[in-house]
């Protein structure tokens, strides 16, 4: 644990529930380097979105503890961005005033982020598209603004549960590709909650598979493929194997998990 941006040591959380503790995750532990871009891969249920919540202090552990850099996750912190699987833009204001919406709430100069701003929405492709109210934007762009208002505040961790889950496939695509670039040119720590085999190998460092019930880490893969990355590697033999790794220890998990695909109320995610 000493020496790690992020940490996880042990760390659990079992809500209560009116048929009894519920445990949602189970002494998960791993570290991560700063700059590395880590996926949190599994099946609905298996406790993904609750430990990057955690990770992001809107959920504590009831077990163990999580640090990053250097201290104890207690609470928001405001070294670290988040994006959800919607948006969540604020419908009244244009797609500049989204982006600067962080500047306002930490009460930064918003003037001396405004160029900033400006150079991430043209990062993203989104240049003249400022003054846009979000009703008038695809899902896609929509989530390119909340991608860049994460970034607005520059801060140390990205952490993104689910993002371009509700896009379609091509739209997903060219979302993995922009984040990827983004990330070439705005060097982030990043915690990444998916579904998608595929996606986790494309932009991942490393990937981190969650399984069985109650919910822990059960493979820790290093994603060996150079940066930048171009699509076609998913072409590759490499990228295959790596896929299949991930599909088995998936698997395993589920077959570990008791009533494996029944519904549980309540469950996180």
């Amino acid at each position: 644990m000493e020496g790690a941006f992020i940490a996880a040591r042990a760390a659990g959380k079992t809500y209560t529930t009116r048929s009894g503790p519920l445990h949602a995750v189970h002494e998960a532990s791993f570290e991560a380097s700063q700059g590395q871009f880590i996926s949190l891969l599994g099946p609905s249920g298996c406790g993904k979105s609750t430990l990057l919540m955690m990770l992001a202090g809107l959920e504590l552990p009831t077990s163990g503890e999580l640090r990053l850099a250097g201290e104890t996750v207690t609470g928001p912190r405001r070294d670290t961005g988040i994006i959800f699987q919607d948006a969540t833009l604020l419908p009244w204001k244009s797609v500049l005033e989204n982006v600067l919406f962080p500047i306002e709430i930490l009460k930064l100069p918003k003037e001396q982020y405004r160029g900033r701003a400006m150079e991430l929405l043209q990062r993203v492709g989104l240049d003249g598209f400022e003054h846009k109210r979000p009703h008038e934007l695809s899902g896609g762009m929509r989530q390119r603004v909340a991608i860049c208002r994460a970034l607005a505040h520059d801060p140390q961790v990205l952490l993104m549960d689910e993002p371009f889950s509700a896009l379609d496939a091509i739209t997903r695509d060219q979302m993995n590709v922009a984040l990827s670039e983004m990330l070439e040119r705005y060097r982030k720590t990043v915690i990444f909650v998916t579904h998608s085999i595929r996606e986790a190998v494309y932009l991942s460092d490393r990937v981190l598979v969650m399984g069985g019930r109650p919910s822990s880490i059960m493979l820790d893969l290093t994603i060996d493929f150079p940066r930048p990355r171009r699509f076609e590697i998913e072409e590759t033999a490499e990228f295959g194997a790596y896929c299949r790794t991930l599909r088995l220890s998936i698997e395993k998990g589920h077959a570990r998990t008791p009533m494996a695909g029944a519904a549980h109320s309540g469950a996180p995610a």
